[in-house]
């Protein structure tokens, strides 16, 4: 009888003992030292990419798209369709998979693809609208935006349906339109979207990109300046 106590107690001091230096070293030491070593080395990325404007405040993260829409007439209204801010520049469509039906007080996005086919008529009567879209919020008194000049990444969402980035010459679409809503120069609105376009990773991998958040937070600099 005793011999049995004796054992039992000593397998839970055993187990106890194990679960201390377990509890000690993956849940203590081992989460330090990563966020150490990503603080250390990695900082902005561990960070989460943040972006910060000029009064050193953050405004969000490189790797997310926002949408620049103006305020709704009724903000409880989740039915109400969100019309876009034309003093800065739009993003790609964020579409996804559509906000959701939960919780319907904050209309959020749903992260993710369609999965819609090329000849889906919603995915070709969505791509349409936005074309006309693109053409008739782009023209101003001085710059025709012809529907043939509209590129893909304008009226398509990408695969997560955040992208953060544009391409350049969705970009450039934008720069008469915000330089008029923004009484600016248009060679400065070009210049601000070169100064802010990346090029292929390592040369070769992707596309270039101009990435609309950080675009947009130069602009609003400027605008001030």
């Amino acid at each position: 009888m005793n011999n049995s106590v004796s054992s039992t107690a000593r397998l839970l001091g055993a187990g106890l003992r194990a679960l201390l230096v377990l509890t000690i070293v993956c849940g203590v030491l081992y989460p330090l030292a990563v966020t150490g070593i990503a603080q250390a080395l990695f900082n902005d990325q561990a960070n989460g990419s943040e972006i910060k404007d000029t009064n050193g405040q953050v405004v969000g993260s490189s790797l997310i798209g926002q949408a620049y829409n103006l305020p709704k007439q009724n903000p409880d209204d989740a039915t109400e369709t969100a019309k876009p801010d034309l003093k800065w520049f739009q993003p790609r469509p964020s579409n996804g998979l559509g906000s959701n039906t939960i919780n319907t007080q904050y209309s959020l996005i749903l992260s993710g693809a369609t999965n819609k086919a090329g000849d889906n008529p919603d995915l070709v009567k969505l791509v349409e609208d936005a074309k006309a879209a693109v053409v008739a919020d782009n023209t101003t008194a001085t710059y025709k935006v012809k529907p043939q000049d509209v590129p893909a990444d304008a009226v398509t969402s990408s695969g997560s349906g955040l992208d953060p980035n544009i391409s350049p010459q969705y970009a450039e679409l934008q720069t008469h339109r915000i330089a008029e809503q923004n009484n600016l120069d248009v060679a400065q609105i070009q210049k601000l979207v070169a100064d802010h376009t990346t090029g292929r990773t390592l040369g070769f991998m992707g596309e270039p990109r101009v990435n609309v958040l950080e675009l947009n937070t130069a602009l609003k600099a400027l605008a001030k300046s």
